[in-house]
């Protein structure tokens, strides 16, 4: 299978991408079978209504993994290095909320081979419920291209 490689001179500032994804049940086991994180704050109801969220909550890093999708499909796309990967969780994420993970060029430097991101994450809402920045760069080629 052929891959087109991003480079720096498809990237612009100000671009951006998003992805939506709905929060469900198969998505909390899922990742639990993953992490093994069974936190009662995702696993047990009856303790979870006694908290001040008075619900079970995913997993933050579970949101959070939105953003891989965005670096290695989106922006930058095919050949995306991840370096780095900043979090700040706003507010907690329920089953059944339609997340919305965007992605935003705020510098390219081809040179140093960085491209800084800022990303976020929105509820149905629209209230965001994730922000951070991201640094990623690009492969420079494929051994045995054609």
């Amino acid at each position: 299978m052929s891959h087109q490689l991003t480079k720096y001179s498809d990237l612009k500032v100000g671009q951006k991408a998003s992805i939506q994804k709905i929060i469900t049940e198969d998505d909390i086991s899922n990742f639990i079978e993953i992490t093994g994180d069974k936190n009662p704050l995702h696993v047990d109801q009856l303790f979870a209504e006694q908290t001040f969220f008075g619900q079970r909550i995913a997993h933050g890093m579970m949101s959070a993994s939105l953003f891989s999708t965005l670096v290695g499909i989106h922006i930058p796309g095919t050949g995306a290095i991840y370096k780095s990967q900043t979090l700040e969780f706003l507010r907690p994420v329920f089953i059944g909320d339609t997340l919305v993970a965007w992605f935003e060029i705020i510098a390219i430097d081809p040179e140093k081979e960085l491209i800084e991101i800022k990303s976020w994450i929105e509820n149905q809402d629209g209230q965001k419920v994730v922000t951070g920045r991201a640094v990623t760069s690009l492969l420079r080629g494929l051994k045995n291209a054609n």
